[in-house]
């Protein structure tokens, strides 16, 4: 069975022949504080997180580590915006106008300005979270008047149980919306779309981030 170090790079490997300018980002969701050390000395820096409170303790326990990266890629909450403004660098999942605002008046001024992707549902599911893409311009506006946050772009989940020829298609329909918040927001470079099943069809649809959690660490625990 390959271990870490081979499964990361044959991703990496491969995201280079992909997408040379793609960047991956390491769910570590459900793994433990050991493995994500072990990442981070073969060179990742960034890592994606579901829940808060497992993410707060592996926070602390790698507070020794320079220059590493804390993602909230879970559902947003609004009673979790506070912790989540004041402890992560990038939040993937704004999907509404309060949760900016909440995210923009609780983020830290002694902090660098919060990173934040719109989370767009393109295949309009109404058990998923995330906004319309009609909703892009409104977001990207409020997000706007908070010196405290910074828009980067889109995130997005197609919907699960597609043929590829299906992901080919929603994952280029995020990219449409993506171009969408590049008109409105000059300095957006993100598009954070693909994970373990089908991370190399995002890459072909112009994928910048790649969200990746099973593929490298192996099953959770």
């Amino acid at each position: 069975m390959p271990t870490l170090q081979q499964r990361y790079q044959n991703i990496i490997n491969e995201m280079q022949r992909l997408a040379p300018a793609s960047q991956l980002l390491a769910v570590s969701k459900g793994q433990p504080v050991e493995k994500i050390r072990e990442l981070y000395a073969l060179g990742q820096r960034a890592f994606g997180e579901n829940y808060l409170r497992e993410a707060e303790q592996k926070i602390i326990d790698c507070c020794d580590l320079p220059g590493i990266q804390w993602h909230y890629i879970g559902p947003l909450q609004r009673n979790k915006t506070r912790p989540i403004a004041e402890q992560f660098d990038w939040v993937h999942s704004v999907d509404r106008q309060l949760l900016a605002e909440r995210l923009g008046n609780h983020r830290p001024t002694s902090l660098p300005p919060l990173n934040i992707l719109l989370q767009i549902n393109v295949n309009a599911e109404q058990q998923k979270s995330g906004a319309a893409p009609n909703q892009i311009s409104p977001l990207a506006q409020t997000i706007g008047t908070y010196s405290s946050l910074r828009l980067r772009g889109i995130m997005g989940i197609p919907k699960q149980l597609q043929s590829d020829t299906e992901k080919h298609l929603s994952f280029a329909a995020l990219y449409t919306a993506y171009q969408q918040c590049l008109e409105l927001t000059p300095g957006a470079d993100t598009l954070s779309m693909g994970m373990s099943g089908d991370w190399q069809i995002a890459c072909q649809e112009g994928a910048t981030m790649v969200r990746i959690g099973t593929a490298i660490f192996g099953p959770r625990k």
